[in-house]
């Protein structure tokens, strides 16, 4: 029996897609990467009010995607044994406090506190809100991740626009204006924690229902099918968290653009980015994930290459082309993931995810370290060739996506 068959005394928890759920829960995520995406907004502000190097800048990046991270696939496989439907509030209450520690942040050390704090609030919301997306997905389960990961990706393009707008006129303490987005997003997952709590009493048959579903893979071609997957995230998110974290700094040097233009860019590609996602969980669904996840980091590469030769306004244009494609995998690659372990849902939403922050971190303090030791056009060269990677999408083995009406 399906898991939205409706249940006795509760009409509202039906059968099909649940989109008031998927659509609070994608503007839940909204709130909450908008929230992270203003600590990588502040960075030019960070550096020139506390003299951080480029190196200290990627230190904080990495503790704060190791914090998101480490702990998402613990989460996450707890959740699959105990499904804790009101840790989705409790993880923004993390988020909330991080910030407002963050606002008034005397010195390094206590920065990276706070971002900690925040991470660990990122930790806890993930894998459930991921598995919450597929549980409302009614079978559309590329569709359900797109709809909740283009939230992400759209609260990630505001955070820097609002960051422009708020935290570099009035400096950092207005970074405690966003705790209002924790507090309200809190308020929300409360709601959709109850719709959650209704559908345990079925929890035990959907896992059932769950555990029949076969692939018709061997134990060896799912781990091979695995290991593409990593190194798809590892081309994305390395290239993704080098345009996020230095973005900025490499338009403000080689273009002489000021800092608040330079955020306007910065949003411009983080937009796209939202965009794409929706349009690869519509693919996805209809034509296979495997060909989505081949063209969207393989496809991207053309415009990623062209991005260090351009003048200004062809770099944001080829910045804004490659986000629209590259963006469609991350929902794709999740889905295609859980596909293969269909009963280890959130374990495996809690890895990826953490591999989507944790490879974010590393490549962001990798690259200012890097940075620090060569230029930053040097690091914008090599991350444009990262996508290249995405030739090797063409060896995981087809699995035909379930019919939607």
């Amino acid at each position: 029996m399906d898991i939205l068959t409706k249940l006795k005394g509760h009409p509202r928890v039906g059968e099909g897609t649940a989109y008031a759920i998927l659509f609070s829960m994608g503007f839940c995520h909204l709130l909450n990467d908008m929230i992270q995406s203003v600590i990588p907004a502040m960075y030019p502000l960070l550096k020139d009010s506390f003299g951080f190097t480029f190196a200290q800048i990627g230190v904080i990046t990495l503790i704060f995607q190791l914090t998101s991270s480490v702990f998402q696939p613990f989460v996450g496989q707890y959740a699959d044994r105990h499904p804790q439907p009101y840790s989705l509030a409790m993880g923004m209450g993390f988020t909330l406090v991080g910030l407002l520690i963050l606002a008034f942040a005397p010195n390094y050390w206590v920065i990276l506190l706070s971002v900690a704090v925040i991470g660990c609030g990122s930790s806890v919301f993930h894998p459930e809100a991921s598995r919450v997306a597929q549980m409302a997905s009614g079978g559309k389960k590329s569709l359900a991740q797109s709809i909740f990961q283009v939230g992400g990706n759209g609260g990630s393009a505001i955070g820097p626009l609002l960051a422009a707008l708020i935290i570099i006129p009035y400096g950092q303490h207005a970074v405690g204006w966003f705790a209002t987005a924790a507090l309200l997003a809190s308020m929300i997952l409360v709601r959709v924690g109850y719709w959650y709590s209704l559908l345990l009493v079925r929890m035990k048959q959907a896992h059932r229902a769950v555990r029949m579903a076969a692939h018709g893979l061997s134990e060896s071609a799912v781990r091979k099918a695995m290991g593409i997957l990593v190194i798809m995230l590892f081309s994305k998110y390395f290239f993704a968290s080098c345009m996020t974290s230095y973005f900025t700094f490499y338009l403000i040097e080689k273009f002489g653009v000021t800092v608040q233009a330079s955020q306007f860019c910065l949003f411009a590609f983080l937009a796209a980015l939202a965009a794409g996602t929706l349009l690869g969980g519509y693919f996805g669904d209809r034509y296979g994930r495997k060909y989505v996840i081949l063209f969207s980091i393989l496809g991207a590469a053309p415009f990623t290459l062209a991005l260090p030769y351009l003048n200004l306004f062809w770099t944001l244009v080829m910045a804004i082309l490659s986000g629209l494609i590259i963006a469609s995998a991350f929902s794709a690659i999740l889905v295609y993931a859980t596909d293969l372990k269909p009963d280890k849902v959130g374990m495996v939403s809690g890895v990826f995810f953490g591999l989507m922050f944790g490879l974010g971190g590393i490549g962001s303090a990798f690259f200012g370290w890097l940075a620090d030791k060569t230029s930053i056009e040097f690091i914008f060269t090599v991350s444009t060739l990262l996508p290249l990677l995405g030739v090797i999408a063409v060896f995981l083995p087809d699995i035909k996506p379930a019919k939607v009406n």
